[in-house]
Formats: C-alpha cells, sequence, structure tokens
C-alpha cells in the first residue's frame, strides 16, 4: 500500500546469507508497493545488542548503584537515551519476525528437542513488541535453508513474496494467547 513506512531491522553477519535473500526480497517486494523502506543493518551499524549503562547519556540517576530499569526510565523522561534507541523507538507501530533456523520444523515443535518455537517468540513478541504498544503479526520462519534443495530455498523466498503481497490484510496475532499459560 503506498505511502507506508516499512523499518527491516537486519540482523546477520552475511549479506550473502538465506537471510541477506530474505531482506532484498522484502525490500524490493514492498517498494513495489509504493512503500517507503529503510534498513537498519544491525551489523553494519555495530549496535550494542546488550542493555548497558552506554545507553544513558549524560548523568545517571543513581550512581551508587546502576539499575537499568530504573536509569532508563528516568533517561528517557528527560531525553537522555542513546540516538540509538530512540531512532528505533521512533519506527515501530506493526512488526512481523522473519528469520530462519538450524533446525527443521519438527524440530522446533511441542515436545522436540527445541521445544516449541511460540515458547521462544513469546518473549519478544509479548515482552518486548506487544508491551510496548506494538501490534506483531504471525512470525514467517523458513527452516533449514542450508540443509534444502536450491529450488526448495527458491519455493522459500517465493512463499516470502507473495505473504509481503497481502501482508497489510493481515490481522495481529494474540500475544497472550491461553495455549502459553497451559
Amino acid at each position: 500500500m503506498a505511502g507506508r513506512k516499512v523499518l527491516i531491522v537486519y540482523a546477520h553477519q552475511e549479506p550473502k546469507s538465506f537471510n541477506g535473500s530474505l531482506k532484498r526480497v522484502a525490500v524490493e517486494e514492498l517498494s513495489k508497493q509504493g512503500c517507503s523502506v529503510m534498513v537498519s543493518d544491525l551489523y553494519a551499524m555495530q549496535f550494542e545488542p546488550r542493555a548497558t549503562r552506554n545507553d544513558i547519556v549524560g548523568c545517571l540517576h543513581n550512581s551508587e548503584e546502576f539499575n537499568y530499569g530504573m536509569e532508563a526510565l528516568e533517561a528517557y523522561k528527560r531525553g537522555g537515551l542513546s540516538s540509538d534507541l530512540i531512532e528505533e523507538q521512533k519506527k515501530n507501530k506493526l512488526a512481523l519476525f522473519s528469520f530462519t533456523t538450524g533446525g527443521s520444523k519438527e524440530m522446533y515443535a511441542k515436545g522436540s528437542i527445541n521445544g516449541d518455537i511460540r515458547y521462544l517468540l513469546w518473549p519478544m513478541q509479548h515482552g518486548i513488541m506487544h508491551f510496548c504498544g506494538v501490534k506483531v503479526l504471525a512470525p514467517h520462519i523458513c527452516f533449514t535453508p542450508e540443509y534444502v534443495s536450491e529450488e526448495k530455498r527458491k519455493d522459500m523466498l517465493i512463499a516470502w513474496a507473495q505473504r509481503l503481497r497481502t501482508l497489510w490484510k493481515e490481522e495481529p496475532i494474540i500475544c497472550s494467547p491461553e495455549w502459553y499459560f497451559k
């Protein structure tokens, strides 16, 4: 849909990876739809993924004992968060997690070696995105692209492009589903 602003947060060290291909397809498809697409490449930005004192600009609220949650709240109130955090906060309203795994779909099922992938995603989808007021769409997961044929990888990219064509018609998921608490 024309006029929409899209932020792709890309986190992979190898641009030629399958994740890089997913990003390229997303940029191409969403641009064709008239969206303004911006990519934040976390590796290129040397983004710091850990919550550290460096996220707080200026004086600490309590320099005797560092409490990240309290310091971040106080820094937010006074406009003292680091610029990378401020820029990312301004951008997100609707989220879609797209990623690859090293294991098969069966390895991420309930009772499997890795456990139900929904439980692995819940802290990010609910604890981060939903908690911050962002609506979350169902994830797009490409299982084991490095262990499938070139044809299957092409099919994965085609499926991704097709999903992106109808993305704006999707309904957000329920981030606190009943199944999680059973």
